[in-house]
C-alpha cells in the first residue's frame, strides 16, 4: 500500500506561484508514475499532469501546459507540482495519485490517492 500526502496549498493572488508537494510512503516510489488532478466546487475531477516512473516523460492538460511543471525526487519519495501564472480558474483541491510506471490522464487508472490540498487564487 502506498500512502500519499499533499502539501503546499494555500491562498495566492492571480499571477502568483505555488509549489505543491506529494510525499509517498509505504511502497517503492521509484516504480510509480505520479499524476496530479484537481477538483473545483461543482465540477468533476480533472487531469492536471503526470510524470512517469523515471521522470523522463511528463504530460499536461492543455489548460496548464506552459504554466505548470511536474518533477520528482525519487531519493526523497516526493513529486512536485510547480504552478506559475496562476489565475482564479486554477482554484481547486489538488490531488496526487500513483499507478505503476506509466502516467495516465484518467483518474480511474490510478490506484492510490492523497487527501488533497486546497489552492485558492484570488483575483
Amino acid at each position: 500500500q502506498v500512502q500519499l500526502v499533499e502539501s503546499g496549498g494555500g491562498l495566492v493572488q492571480a499571477g502568483g506561484s505555488l509549489r505543491l508537494s506529494c510525499a509517498a510512503s509505504g511502497g517503492t516510489f521509484s516504480r510509480y508514475a505520479m499524476g496530479w488532478f484537481r477538483q473545483a466546487p461543482g465540477k468533476e475531477r480533472e487531469f492536471v499532469g503526470s510524470i512517469n516512473w523515471t521522470g523522463t516523460i511528463t504530460e499536461y492538460a492543455d489548460s496548464v501546459r506552459g504554466r505548470f511543471t511536474i518533477s520528482r525526487d525519487n531519493a526523497k519519495n516526493t513529486v512536485f507540482l510547480q504552478m506559475s501564472s496562476l489565475n482564479p480558474e486554477d482554484t481547486a483541491v489538488y490531488y496526487c495519485a500513483a499507478r505503476y510506471y506509466v502516467g495516465a490522464t484518467q483518474s480511474s487508472h490510478y490506484d492510490y490517492w492523497g487527501q488533497g490540498t486546497q489552492v485558492t487564487v484570488s483575483s
